[in-house]
């Protein structure tokens, strides 16, 4: 096919827009009334006297077309490649005008004109017949296709559940089984729980989120030897009860600061960009994940505000403020009380090295509470192999203190793309003893929606009774979608 066969082939639908706009080589009639009007001795029509174009040759002499206008390439290409649109006298094009029946006319006709050059012989319109004819199978097949594709989205948008809010859910149930004896520390022999999320999160821009989450579960109590329970366990609503988990909105400010507004359940880590370590998630047993996070659990959840500020794309600040009584109207209630408020500086590369600073503070000020907690994270990153840990100081009021620390390995792909296999252990925040919880596990992704972890827990909880220590085994199950 030849070069100008295509042109034509590429303006021919041009000619329908040129058509609903002003030609370049006819004259059109404004409808305005104008003093000098002729008079249909048969119909007693007033008709307007004709007014002759101008000429331009780019689309930047009409005055009133601007760049950001939604049809401004269109006009810009039948200006300036057809040759097939002119403006009015006065340099306007008046595209927002309604559109005569003559006008219509004499810009068809303009690119009709335009068409014809371009096609040229006639031998390129048999030209045009013959492939149509030979590839009419072909034809026929993609039509159904673009129609089957047609009747695809129209079902998906009749059905969808909601153009701006995805439905994330996912499901975590746990088998623990102690490996010891059970009675010497009045457990059972075997435990089961689980815990079900829904979340509603809708965006408005693409770039923010606003998410409601419903929660419900059995209580976290199968590591009753631990002092944190599982990772994934329990809902906090009294045993197989829904609650309102999360409701919050997250937005950017400007290219380097996002924000976070929350009315439930947003605290200390939940304003952080990262915790570090690397066995936060995978693990089993909730040390995995820095425990001195959890110490300030008395304080927030309510309401809760924080904003994260990337200096570098490395060195992010993250800033975090919650109030437990934000909605109590009274002397002890409100926004300034009940509140823990946590800083924290993060160093995250490219390459080996991960870190972070913390600092979190709270307005307890009972014996035993936490005065405060000082906090270093770090990640040493060699490839699939990762080494990792914290150690957080924490005195607490009224003298003793509730210092923490852990650290351990993990390795990523670990007999297979996205398992990851780890080993860690370290001492839990506790005010009169040091529990020590050692974790082995093997996260292992058994498709895009269902991940399977076994894991083998040791415990002591520091008594100094004879039975203080227990091992566990444990596999939860993870479903989501």
């Amino acid at each position: 096919m030849t070069n100008t066969l295509l042109k034509a082939l590429l303006v021919a639908p041009a000619a329908l827009g040129a058509a609903l706009a002003v030609s370049s080589n006819a004259v059109a009639a404004e409808a305005v009334a104008v003093e000098t009007t002729a008079v249909d001795s048969i119909s007693d029509v007033a008709v307007a006297e004709p007014i002759q174009l101008a000429q331009v040759t780019s689309v930047s002499e009409l005055s009133d077309v601007q760049p950001g206008d939604w049809a401004f390439t269109a006009l810009q290409r039948l200006v300036e490649e057809y040759g097939c649109l002119e403006g009015y006298p006065d340099r306007t094009y008046r595209g927002n005008r309604a559109l005569t029946r003559y006008e219509f006319a004499a810009g068809l006709n303009a690119c009709l004109d335009v068409v014809i050059q371009l096609i040229g012989p006639e031998s390129d319109l048999e030209a045009i017949n013959r492939l149509q004819e030979e590839f009419a199978a072909e034809l026929a097949t993609l039509r159904g296709r673009v129609d089957g594709l047609e009747t695809g989205v129209a079902e998906l948008r009749a059905q969808q559940f909601s153009t701006t809010t995805k439905l994330r859910g996912q499901v975590d149930a746990h088998l623990v089984v102690p490996f010891d004896d059970a009675a010497a520390l009045d457990e059972a022999d075997a435990t089961f729980e689980y815990r079900a999320r829904l979340n509603f999160d809708t965006s408005f821009t693409g770039e923010d989120r606003l998410r409601i989450r419903l929660q419900g579960g059995d209580n976290d109590n199968t590591l009753a030897n631990s002092v944190s329970g599982l990772a994934n366990g329990g809902s906090g609503s009294g045993g197989d009860g829904v609650t309102l988990d999360d409701v919050y909105y997250s937005f950017p400010v400007g290219n380097r600061i996002s924000a976070i507004i929350a009315a439930n359940s947003i605290e200390t880590d939940d304003f952080v960009t990262s915790t570090i370590v690397p066995f936060d998630g995978p693990s089993v047993a909730d040390a995995g994940g820095p425990e001195f996070y959890d110490v300030f659990g008395g304080t927030g959840g309510d309401f809760g505000a924080g904003v994260n500020i990337a200096f570098t794309p490395n060195v992010i600040l993250d800033l975090g403020y919650s109030s437990d009584s934000s909605n109590e109207n009274v002397a002890t209630g409100g926004l300034f009380n009940e509140a823990s408020y946590i800083a924290q500086l993060n160093f995250l590369s490219d390459g080996i090295f991960d870190a972070a600073v913390t600092y979190i503070d709270s307005d307890l000020n009972t014996a035993g509470d936490p005065e405060y907690t000082i906090a270093g994270l770090l990640s040493l990153d060699f490839g699939n192999f990762v080494i990792g840990g914290h150690y957080a100081y924490t005195p607490a009021v009224g003298g003793g203190d509730l210092d923490s620390y852990m650290g351990g390995i993990a390795i990523n792909d670990f007999l297979g793309s996205g398992n990851q296999f780890g080993v860690y252990g370290g001492i839990s925040p506790d005010l009169a003893t040091d529990p020590l919880l050692i974790e082995g596990y093997y996260q292992i992704n058994v498709n895009e929606f269902f991940t399977l972890t076994p894991a083998i827990i040791y415990t002591d909880n520091d008594s100094g009774s004879t039975d203080d220590t227990a091992i566990y085994g444990a596999i939860r199950t993870t479903f989501s979608f």
